[in-house]
C-alpha cells in the first residue's frame, strides 16, 4: 500500500484521501488493465452494459419501481424467446444449461448456500434508480445499465434481443412503446468516456469482439495491520435489506455489513466467473472490531409489488441513509467499492442494496 502525503493508494487504480479529517474514495481511471498479474485471482469481474431507447410512446416509470418494470418486462420476453413449447419449467427443463432464460433469470438452485441462500443469485443486477417517477414523453430518450456477472460465455445477445422486443411488448404500467437505438459497455467511471466500446447500433452488432471483463480489486494490495484508526461514512443509496439471526437488521453493524459483501462477492464470482482467492473470512472478522459511532437511516417510503408467480404482494424496502463508522477501516475500502456494483441484500436485480463510500459529516444522528 503506497502511502504520499495525502492519499494512500489501497490497488493500483483505488485510492483514498484525506480531507478535513475525512477519507474519500477516488479512482484514477485506468481500470483493471494497470493490474498485478499477480492479483488478477483478487478482482470482482463484471461487465455494464449500457441500453440506450427512444420512446414511441410515452413511457411511465412509478416512484421506486422502474428497476422492477424493467426486470418483469426482460424475464417475461427472456421466457417467450428462450424457451420452447413444450418446456416443463427452468427449474427441470433438461435444456436448463443452455437456454437463455434457465442462465439469466432462473439458475438452478444450490444446495447448502450461505447466509439462507436457497437458489443461485440471479447473474445480474439493473441500474435504473434514475428513472424512478419519471415520465419519458413520446420521442424522448432514457437509458438504464445492466451490471451482468456471467463472464463466462456472456449472453449479451439474449438481453439486446429481448430489449429489442419492447418496440411491439412496450413497457410500463401503460406498456408505451420503445425501440433500443444502441448499446455499449462502459467503464467503471461514470464521468470519464473510458473503456466504452459500441456493441450494438441500429438494429445490428457492431462489435465483433468483445473486450475482457471490467475487474475491480476487492482487496488492498500490501495492507498492513498496523494501520491506525479512521473514519469512514457510507451511503445506502437505495433500501438495502439485512438479516441477521434470521431476522431484518434495524442497524447496519459493520461486521454484519462486511460479511454480506463478502459472500455476495464470493457467491458471484465462484458460480460466474473467477472464484476470488482471498481471506474474506479473516476480513469478516477483522470488521468486527470496527464502530458503527453515528448513523441517520431511515426505512424509507413502504412499497410494494405484486408477484404473478407467487400471486402474492411483495415488500420493497430497507434501509436508506448514511452511517459513519470508526476503527481499521482503509482495508475493507476496496471491498466496499465493488459491493456498489452488485449491490448487496434482497432484490439486488432491480436495484436495491446500492452503498457508496463517501465523506463529511452526516449531521445528528443516533448510536
Amino acid at each position: 500500500m503506497l502511502k504520499t502525503a495525502e492519499a494512500i493508494f489501497l490497488t493500483d487504480s483505488l485510492y483514498v484521501r484525506k480531507v478535513a479529517g475525512k477519507w474519500h474514495t477516488r479512482h484514477t481511471g485506468r481500470g483493471s488493465d494497470s493490474i498485478d498479474p499477480l492479483s488478477v485471482s483478487t478482482l470482482f469481474r463484471f461487465y455494464r452494459l449500457r441500453f440506450h431507447f427512444v420512446s414511441d410512446d410515452t413511457v411511465y416509470y412509478p416512484a421506486g419501481k422502474a428497476g422492477n418494470v424493467i426486470r418483469g418486462a426482460l424475464g417475461y420476453i427472456l421466457k417467450d424467446i428462450a424457451c420452447v413449447a413444450e418446456c416443463p419449467g427452468a427449474r427441470t427443463c433438461g435444456m436448463r444449461t443452455s437456454c437463455g432464460y434457465a442462465r439469466i433469470f432462473e439458475p438452478v438452485a444450490c444446495e447448502g448456500g450461505p447466509s439462507g441462500l436457497q437458489d443461485q443469485p440471479r447473474p445480474f443486477v439493473l441500474r435504473a434508480a434514475h428513472l424512478d417517477g419519471v415520465t419519458v414523453a413520446a420521442g424522448g430518450r432514457f437509458w438504464f445499465d445492466i451490471h451482468l456477472f456471467l463472464t463466462q460465455d456472456p449472453p449479451l445477445e439474449y438481453f439486446i434481443l429481448a430489449f429489442s422486443q419492447l418496440a411491439q411488448t412496450g413497457l410500463g404500467p401503460s406498456r408505451g412503446r420503445v425501440r433500443l437505438e444502441r448499446v455499449d459497455l462502459v467503464g467503471l467511471d461514470d464521468y470519464q468516456n473510458v473503456g466504452c466500446t459500441r456493441i450494438f447500433e441500429n438494429g445490428r452488432f457492431v462489435a465483433r469482439i468483445l473486450p475482457e471483463a471490467l475487474g475491480v480489486p476487492v482487496v488492498s494490495q500490501g495492507f498492513k495491520s498496523a494501520e491506525g484508526d479512521s473514519e469512514l461514512q457510507i451511503r445506502f443509496s437505495t433500501p438495502t435489506e439485512l438479516k441477521q439471526d434470521g431476522q431484518i437488521a434495524t442497524r447496519p453493524e459493520f461486521g454484519l455489513l462486511i460479511g454480506r459483501i463478502a459472500e455476495r462477492l464470493s457467491n458471484l464470482s465462484s458460480l460466474y466467473g473467477d472464484p476470488l482467492d482471498w481471506d474474506w473470512r479473516g476480513l469478516v472478522e477483522r470488521a468486527q472490531t470496527v464502530r458503527l459511532v453515528e448513523m441517520r437511516i431511515g426505512s424509507g417510503e413502504v412499497l410494494t409489488r405484486f408477484s404473478t408467480k407467487t400471486r402474492q404482494w411483495h415488500g420493497l424496502g430497507g434501509l436508506t441513509g448514511e452511517a459513519r463508522y470508526a476503527g481499521r477501516v482503509l482495508e475493507f475500502v476496496p471491498m466496499l467499492e465493488a459491493a456498489k456494483y452488485c449491490g448487496i441484500g434482497r432484490h439486488t436485480v432491480w436495484g436495491n442494496g446500492i452503498l457508496e463510500c463517501i465523506g463529511g459529516s452526516i449531521g445528528s444522528g443516533t448510536q
